[in-house]
């Protein structure tokens, strides 16, 4: 693997085998730096874009576990639920 295709966790955008936990901890801490200054220009805008991914991603994680919550809710139990992208 070339250096430019290594993982960089403070750029890349895909959150495809992250938790929700960890997108979370993640976004927090991007969250953070960028609010006390901590990163030049360039990260910044890497952090930016990778921050804007997680939130996607633990947007959706979170729309996810309330569909499930309504069809709980609905029915009295717990019915097969498909995923929205599916």
């Amino acid at each position: 693997m070339s250096k430019n295709s290594e993982f960089n966790p403070m750029t890349d955008t895909v959150t495809d085998n992250i938790s929700f936990e960890d997108a979370l901890r993640e976004l927090e801490q991007i969250v953070s730096q960028m609010e006390n200054n901590q990163l030049p220009l360039q990260e910044a805008l890497g952090a930016f874009k990778r921050g804007s991914a997680l939130l996607q991603h633990c947007q959706k994680a979170l729309a996810d576990v309330e569909q499930q919550v309504r069809i709980l809710n609905e029915d009295g139990k717990l019915s097969a639920y498909q995923d929205r992208d599916e």
